[in-house]
């Protein structure tokens, strides 16, 4: 994340109006809940996890064992088996 000057973006009134709060800290102005996006999707991380549990779900179905994924994959018994009886 990066940090702004609030004077820089801001009218003079309401950074005043902050002032009276808060001077020289650093304040988070969370995200309208409309607009929140769920963990990784900016990133596009999310897609690829869940590109890779697919892989995971095919490779188990066509034979090869949880134990070989784990260790493809570098993932715990727990989290392929997770990952396979996921609906």
């Amino acid at each position: 994340m990066k940090y702004l000057n609030a004077q820089a973006i801001l009218p003079d009134a309401l950074v005043k109006e902050l002032q009276a709060y808060i001077q020289g800290g650093y304040i988070y102005v969370p995200v309208k809940p409309e607009q929140q996006k769920r963990w990784g999707e900016a990133s596009g991380y999310r897609q690829e996890l869940e590109k890779r549990n697919q892989q995971i779900k095919t490779e188990y179905h066509s034979g090869i064992s949880i134990e070989c994924l784990s260790e493809k994959y570098c993932l715990s018994l727990y989290a392929v088996r997770k990952i396979i009886y996921q609906k």
